[in-house]
């Protein structure tokens, strides 16, 4: 009979690995090398819910999850190491989070959809980063680490909101109407600053379409990915 492993037993195979005798590899690791892994386990996991939701097989998603959980083990792991903090300390935090950010769930706030409890949670966490050391500005606390076009929808969201209003529908066509004018009569270079400034402009005005209409654009830049890997390599 296969041996059932317990979340405790999974805290203490990764403490034996970090161990003296543990495993070389495991044992070098900090919290800055594991970075790389941490985005690439994330993004293995979002492909695993995608092959999920066609296959309806959630063995690869098992997998993933469980990959995810890993990061997150050597990382609080490597902190006790530290003496800087334990699973124990990330467990509290998360726990406290959840419940001071659901107080129409485990307080006295009224939330009636979807729309209020993002309300709620949006001015709570506001309040929650007041003061907080690590934090530069508003903007500058979006991860520079987000894939850039996400990143793009979190800043002009957060500009629209507390800086100036965003350019609207109309106004946003015809910035893209007079970017691709001035393609039209560029003769560009390799690395050529002015077409660089052309086409991130054409890219953020994409951004603010996407961000107004409620478009993800990383995900929709993928989709049409998908659909040219497709038409030259369609599946048998």
């Amino acid at each position: 009979m296969e041996k059932k492993y317990t979340y405790e037993d999974f805290l203490e195979i990764i403490k034996t690995l970090r161990s003296e005798n543990g495993c070389p590899w495991d044992r070098e690791q900090t919290h800055e090398s594991l970075k790389p892994c941490v985005m690439e386990e994330a993004a293995e996991l979002a492909a695993a819910i995608r092959i999920y939701d066609k296959t309806k097989n959630p063995e690869n998603m098992i997998e993933e999850l469980g990959d995810l959980l890993l990061q997150v083990v050597m990382h609080s792991e490597i902190g006790s190491e530290e003496g800087i903090f334990t699973m124990d300390d990330v467990i509290q935090c998360v726990s406290e989070k959840m419940v001071r950010r659901h107080p129409h769930v485990f307080g006295e706030v009224q939330a009636d959809n979807a729309e209020q409890v993002l309300s709620n949670w949006e001015d709570i966490k506001k309040t929650e980063k007041e003061g907080k050391a690590w934090i530069e500005s508003p903007l500058r606390e979006i991860p520079l680490e987000l894939p850039a076009l996400t990143r793009a929808v979190k800043i002009t969201k957060k500009v629209d909101k507390l800086y100036e209003k965003q350019p609207g529908y109309k106004e946003t066509i015809a910035q893209l109407k007079e970017l691709t004018a001035r393609l039209e009569v560029m003769q560009p270079q390799n690395y050529d600053e002015e077409l660089s400034d052309c086409v991130s402009g054409i890219l953020i005005n994409t951004v603010n379409i996407c961000r107004e209409y409620k478009l993800t654009p990383e995900q929709i830049l993928m989709d049409k990915i998908e659909e040219i890997i497709d038409y030259y390599e369609p599946r048998k």
